[in-house]
């Protein structure tokens, strides 16, 4: 057996992340016992919600509880003086759990490389946003990928993976919390024998590439040309950011719970009926809606206050 660490002595480490899907990767790290967690690299602190409070990632509010000396935080990873900061603390071992920035070279050639926990079945739903892609590809079932990080966009060589079943009804925030917990053990059981030099990681298969994109708010805007599958499945993937939202007399609605069902009658896609959007094939029944400035509330109660609303068409544009 080869220990690929020197003298089998704990692995100096450093995690990359910023959001919360990284959390219980950080907290395995924290306590592996293969692993001396020298520094964790996040986003800076921004202002967040109405009150524009500003706030801490979930990862450095993680690192804190667990004593991690070296808490970095660069606007620009890639930034000379970054990097320094970063190699300052001698790591022979990276770990990245949803952190939004490219590593630099310098980075990826570490004694032990720079690992990626990526939200998907590598190759497929590569990029940024691979969760509400796998929703709204309405794919049956997902997963995690471990693997070795090189300059491609999530094209390294795979480490491991663990495969996930979908049932058809997840929203993006509830699958990635789920995830996350797939990750995290994924990384419990992964690597040590990756550092022992028991596992190798194998090329990804060159069939079944998809890219994703970073999502704009126009993402959100619910387009009645499209089937009534696809825009549910839209509402499920989009939340909480950019949301799915329709235009309408009445002002915009986001819609935040919502079905299929067969066309009511013969109104023309993008018109609005007793129970919802007439779409190209059927109907995209709405549950559960939030007028702008609004509480969410059920589809019948947002009528009543505004009936008027029933046969007119949503609009393609905010008025």
């Amino acid at each position: 057996m080869i220990d690929g660490r020197a003298g089998g002595s704990r692995v100096r480490t450093v995690f990359l992340g910023s959001g919360r899907f990284g959390s219980r990767s950080l907290e395995v790290l924290a306590g592996h016992p293969d692993v001396d967690l020298v520094g964790v690299v996040t986003a800076p602190a921004r202002p967040t919600g109405r009150g524009a409070r500003v706030a801490s990632t979930p990862i450095e509010t993680a690192a804190r509880s667990f004593l991690v000396d070296a808490i970095l935080t660069p606007e620009r990873l890639r930034a000379s003086d970054s990097i320094a900061a970063v190699e300052a603390v001698r790591p022979d071992l990276v770990v990245l759990a949803d952190y939004g920035q490219i590593v630099p070279a310098a980075l990826l050639e570490l004694r032990h490389g720079a690992l990626n926990l990526h939200p998907s079945l590598l190759p497929r739903h590569r990029g940024a946003i691979p969760v509400p892609a796998a929703i709204l590809a309405g794919d049956t079932e997902t997963g995690v990928s471990l693997m070795r990080m090189d300059a491609g966009l999530d094209t390294g060589p795979l480490i491991a993976q663990r495969r996930v079943h979908l049932r058809g009804d997840e929203v993006a925030p509830d699958l990635e919390a789920a995830l996350a917990v797939v990750a995290a053990d994924l990384l419990a059981t992964s690597l040590g024998p990756w550092l022992r030099g028991e596992i190798s990681a194998t090329p990804q298969p060159t069939d079944g590439v998809t890219l994703t994109r970073p999502l704009r708010r126009e993402d959100g805007r619910m387009r009645s040309a499209r089937s009534a599958a696809d825009l549910e499945r839209q509402v499920r993937a989009y939340q909480p950011w950019p949301g799915s939202f329709i235009d309408t007399t009445a002002g915009r609605i986001v819609v935040w719970r919502a079905g299929v069902g067969p066309a009511a009658d013969e109104r023309p896609p993008g018109t609005f009926g007793p129970s919802g959007l007439a779409t190209a094939d059927g109907e995209l029944v709405l549950h559960e809606v939030q007028p702008a400035g609004g509480e969410r509330m059920a589809w019948g109660a947002f009528l009543r206050g505004r009936p008027g609303i029933v046969g007119s068409a949503a609009l393609a544009s905010k008025p």
